[in-house]
Formats: C-alpha cells, structure tokens, sequence
C-alpha cells in the first residue's frame, strides 16, 4: 500500500523542482532584462540616431560643396566618407553600451587599416592624387591637356585615373598619381593661343614683301585676332634660309583649322609672288684634282 504513495510524492516532487526551475529562469531573465535590456535599447537609440544625423550632415556637406562650385564626383566622395565615419562613430559608441572595451576595438581596426594601406599603397597614392585632382581641378572634362608622358582630350577623371583621348581616338588610361607628380599642360584652360610658325625663304628674297604677304593673309582671316596684334619678324639667319616667325593669336578652338589653313596659304601665296622657300642645301668645294703629266 505504501509504494503508491511513494510513487506519488516522487511525482509531486518533480514537478515542484520543474516549477522552480522554470520560476528561477525566469527571474533571471527578468533580472537581465532589467539590467541589460535598458542597454541594448540604448545601443539600438544611438544607431538609429547616429544614421540619421550621418544623413542630415552628409547632405549639408554636399549643399556647401555644391555651392562652392565643386566636382560632383569629389562632392560624393565626400559625403560618402562623412556618412561613413558617423556611422563607424555610433557603432562604437553602440558596443561602449555594452561594456566592450573599446579602445582595444579601435586598435584592432587601426591595425588592419594599416595593413591593407601598406598593401595598397600604389593604389591609394592613385586615390589620393584622385582627390587632389578633383579638389584643385587643374584641368576639366573635354580639355586638351600634356601630362603624364601622354597628351589628349580629358574624358572623365576618374578617383584612381584619369581617361584620355588622343587626337587620333586613342583611348589612354594613366594612373593619377603619374598625372599628379608631372607638370601639367592644360591648352584649353585660356579662352586664346598664340599660332607660332617659322617660314624659310630664300636669301635672295625680299623680306619685307614675304612679311606684307604674310600680314595680309592673317588680316584677311576673320580667325586671326587683332588684340593681341600679331607678331611678323626675322627670328634667324639660317644655314639655307631667313627664318620669319608668324605668331597670330586665336580663339582656342580655331587653333588647328587656322594653322593648317595658313600654312598652306603662305606657300601658295609665296608661290604667286615669286617668294623663294628654299630646299636645305650644303655647298661643298672640292679641291681640283692633280693635272696628269
């Protein structure tokens, strides 16, 4: 009779240490959520308002950047950077809430930034010349530019480099760095060029009638300006010619039409006026030879 009863308070005791089981875990759930949840839900607060005060800065950094007048593409970049460093910031300052160290966190970060800079240093001295490029704008889409070792028209300028095209339709890549280190030829920065030639002609030839025709033929063209007023002189006695200097000053764009044009309408013209272009030519006086006896 008494193995029953036995067999019941057994019951009665397992499920007493079962309801003081679950009674004891739920305390300490509530215990943590009483002394961890306030920090979680203050992790999650500075995250959310750390993202939103990273947008409203990143817009404010892009309006003054764009009412300076300044590169979209460096405009972006550095809102982009801006936002990012905010949002690095909060989740910081989100992991400080739960009691991470992190001091040894920012270490750890500094350390691996360090390292891939050292393996990517070639690409980031690119990047880096990149953002000087489009912060100084020594040179703009579509102008014809001499530098780093290449010469071409400016297609897009790019953070790691910059793209041109050759006045034959080449397309050229060179890296930025390359671009920043060398000295740079911008031929469209100026709204004028001054045309430099140097025409030959003759010793025999009349100088100042080769300059009256020459003059006439840059006052004839509506391309050539006034102001400056061109430049018509003996630059040098040569070995085979009189060297004149022809230096018209243009409008940028017309640079190439008017110098092939004027080029061939000094010789033609040279041509119709009895102006001699001499050949290079080399006298050369040859002893007489021994009479035979």
């Amino acid at each position: 009779i008494g193995a029953p009863a036995a067999g019941g308070d057994l019951q009665e005791e397992t499920e007493k240490m079962e309801t003081e089981n679950v009674g004891t875990m739920v305390q300490k759930v509530m215990e943590w959520i009483t002394t961890s949840g306030l920090n979680v839900i203050g992790a999650i607060l500075i995250l959310i308002v750390g993202r939103i005060i990273a947008g409203i800065v990143r817009g404010l950094v892009k309006k003054v950047m764009n009412r300076g007048n300044q590169d979209p593409g460096l405009t972006n970049f550095v809102g982009s950077i801006v936002y990012g460093l905010i949002i690095v910031f909060a989740f910081v300052a989100a992991l400080a809430k739960f009691g991470i160290e992190t001091a040894s966190f920012i270490a750890v970060l500094g350390a691996v930034a360090f390292a891939i800079g050292f393996a990517l240093q070639g690409s980031l001295s690119n990047f880096a010349a990149g953002v000087m490029l489009l912060a100084f704008r020594p040179f703009r889409v579509g102008d014809y530019v001499e530098a780093g070792g290449t010469a071409g028209s400016v297609i897009n300028i790019e953070i790691f480099n910059t793209i041109l095209h050759t006045p034959d339709n080449v397309r050229i890549i060179v890296p930025n760095s390359k671009i920043f280190a060398d000295v740079i030829k911008n031929y469209s920065a100026n709204d004028t060029r001054r045309l430099d030639l140097v025409i030959g002609i003759g010793y025999g030839s009349d100088i100042q009638k080769a300059i009256d025709v020459v003059n006439g033929l840059i006052q004839a063209d509506s391309r050539a300006l006034g102001d400056p007023a061109p430049t018509l002189a003996v630059s040098e006695l040569a070995d085979s010619s009189v060297n004149l200097i022809v230096r018209p000053w243009v409008k940028k764009e017309d640079y190439w039409s008017l110098r092939f044009d004027l080029t061939r309408a000094i010789k033609e013209s040279f041509d119709k006026n009895g102006i001699e272009i001499p050949f290079p030519q080399r006298v050369v006086h040859q002893p007489d030879a021994p009479s035979k006896n």
